[in-house]
This record gives structure tokens, sequence and C-alpha cells, in this order.
């Protein structure tokens, strides 16, 4: 069962005060959409597309990994673009979230996606516990019954082919998706929201998110991957993305990138999802001679998926010969653009082994590397 999330961000937050809009701004040394994106990631939403203002759609800082959507004038213009964008391969469900929401969290979508079983829309809120008045001129004017009254959060969750019926039948001006369902007749389940899934209206949300992510603490994990090729014959070995001239090859049923191997082990065990030979079998005939990117990139979508990002990792070639020092900054580059991370986050060195063992007989190459990630 497919679960897509939309997140509408195309807005420009007037209430927040001049500057960058509010899903632009940095929280924690990141954007607030990242935070949006990667809370969503951890809780096993794919695909995502970010609706976002024409003029944003090539920033630099644009979570990576998402679909792209120009925005409307409108937010429930937005929502009907982000629709269409899921429409080629339509998922069983979706969450339209606001991009100015950082923290979606995982046990309130679980709550979510489970009232989809028997309701065609669900929606998170915490019932109002202060006191309601009304005012006039400053002045208290009466009392309202908080009774039944309940805070709407976002993302609100509904089967995909029913909301996109009550999108198209709907004049437009809806205040949130729930009002657009109920329009159409969609009965939409209230299900417990989250205190931390705050809504950046105003300056002062900032230092309330930041106490947030203070309180949770840093998520850190740390992986190590080892890896040995033997040489063959060959004019050339791959070596961390980098074909390196050299008077023999290196023996493997992929491309024997024995640096990129050493690395992708290192994110898997990061993860607890075991090594390059669970996900791609070397019995499997499909990957002989592979390009070893495949296998990089693959533990790099696992990362996003999981909600953590790459922190830095840092490569070591044991070998006699080829030289690795005047390939080390390609190397470095190789592997940024596979991993979409900058190369100022990546490390790759060589050492010899004293011409003791199978290196030093230049029998062969070994590689160990680590990777560190932490929570998006």
């Amino acid at each position: 069962m497919t679960v897509a999330a939309i997140i509408v961000a195309a807005g420009r937050g007037t209430r927040m005060g001049g500057g960058e809009p509010k899903q632009w701004r940095a929280l924690a040394g990141r954007p607030v959409l990242a935070h949006a994106v990667a809370g969503l990631r951890a809780a096993g939403v794919a695909p995502i597309v970010l609706v976002l203002h024409p003029d944003d759609i090539g920033r630099a800082d644009v979570p990576a990994g998402c679909a792209l959507v120009p925005g409307a004038d409108s937010r429930d213009g937005s929502v009907r673009a982000g629709l269409a964008a899921l429409a080629v391969d339509p998922p069983a469900h979706v969450l339209i979230h606001d991009g100015a929401r950082p923290f979606p969290g995982q046990a309130m979508v679980a709550r979510l996606i489970a009232a989809l079983e028997t309701h065609p829309g669900a929606a998170p809120a915490l019932p109002v516990t202060d006191a309601l008045w009304r005012g006039a001129a400053g002045l208290v004017a009466g009392v309202q019954d908080r009774s039944g009254l309940f805070r709407a959060q976002t993302p609100q969750a509904f089967r995909y082919g029913a909301i996109t019926a009550a999108h198209a039948a709907h004049p437009g001006g809806a205040a949130d998706d729930v009002e657009v369902a109920r329009a159409a007749g969609l009965d939409v389940a209230i299900v417990e929201g989250d205190e931390d899934n705050l809504k950046l209206t105003y300056p002062a949300d900032f230092d309330r998110a930041e106490r947030i992510l203070k309180g949770r603490g840093m998520d850190i994990r740390i992986g190590n991957g080892f890896d040995v090729h033997a040489f063959c014959d060959g004019d050339h070995v791959w070596l961390c993305g980098v074909a390196v001239p050299h008077g023999r090859g290196l023996l493997g049923h992929s491309d024997a990138d024995v640096g990129m191997h050493a690395l992708t082990d290192a994110i898997y065990g990061a993860l607890g999802l075991g090594d390059i030979g669970v996900h791609f079998p070397p019995s499997d005939p499909q990957w002989k001679g592979a390009p070893s990117r495949i296998f990089l990139a693959h533990a790099m979508e696992q990362v996003a998926a999981r909600g953590y990002r790459l922190a830095n990792c840092d490569v070591t070639l044991i070998c006699e010969r080829p030289k690795v020092g005047p390939h080390q900054a390609a190397m470095r580059a190789a592997l940024a653009a596979i991993m979409g991370v900058e190369d100022t986050r990546i490390s790759v060195k060589a050492t010899t082994s004293e011409r003791l063992g199978f290196t030093g007989r230049e029998e062969g190459i070994a590689a160990m590397a680590t990777a560190a990630l932490v929570a998006a």
C-alpha cells in the first residue's frame, strides 16, 4: 500500500515578518521544509511531492529526492497541483502537509494511516483546553463554550481517489483539505495530534521549535565497512568511483570498487541493514559487472528514507600501488556526486601495509570505511 505525501510550501508567510519565507528559514542549520520532509520520510512515507513557489524551484537548499511542482495562487490550487503530479502512478493514500510544520511525528502519521482503513479521511487535532472568549474593542465581549472544539493540524490524510475527486468538485477558497473533503460528503476521522507538531507562524515560534529539537537530543548512527578484492588481468582499477590506470585490474562480481564497497557497507551497517550482499546478492546475474555507484546510491536512499543524513564518512585504501594521492580529489568529487552531499563531508586517504601481508605482496587491495549518520 503506497502512502504518498504532498507538502504545500508555496506561500510567503507575511505574518512572520520580512526576509525569507518561513519554510526556507534556518532551523538548527537546515530549512524548516527539510525538517518536514525528514519527519515524513522517517515515518515511511514515499513519494513526497513539494509544491513550491515557482521562484523557489531552483533553490540549492530544496530537499533532495522529492518531486517538485509549481504552486498556485491559493492553497487549494497548490494541493490540486500536487494531486495531479501523483496521478501518473496514483497512491492508495495521500498525506497533505503544511511546509511550515517541521515536526510531523511518526506515531501521529501511523495513527492517520490506520484511520484510513475505516474512513476516507483522517486529520490530527488537539482538544481546546483553554477558556475561550469573544472580544470587541479590546474588551471581553462574551464567552464561547469549548466543548467539542479542536485545534486542527496537518498532515491531513485521505484516500487518494476520494480527495482528488473532492478537490475537482470544490469551487476553491477552503481553509484546509478537511473542509474540501466534508463539502464532498466525506467522513473525516479525528486522530490524536501532537503538541510538538506546531505551525511556525510568528517569530517566537522558531524559539519554541529550537527548544523542541534540543529536548530531543542527537540521534547518531555509526557504521564500519571492510572489503578486499584480488588483482587480476586488466589495465585499470575502479577506486571510489574513479578509473585509476594500473597494470592490473580487480577481480569481483561487480566492478570491484573496493573503496565504494567498504563505504556502502558502512552506511548499511549504521542503519542495521546488513551488507551489500543482502541487497545485491552476488548470485544474481543482473549485478555481474554492475557499477558500484548503484549500490552506494541505494544505501543513501535508505538513509533518507529513514530520516537520517550523512554527517561525514572516511575511506582508507590499503595498497602498495597504484598511488592514490593524485586521484583523491577526483574520488571525493565522485563520491559526493553519487551521495548527494558536499565533498567536505567525505574523506578518502590511502596507506600501505609496509610490504606485509597480501596487500604488501601486491596481491590485492583492501579498504575500510566509517560513516556517521545523524537524524535529519
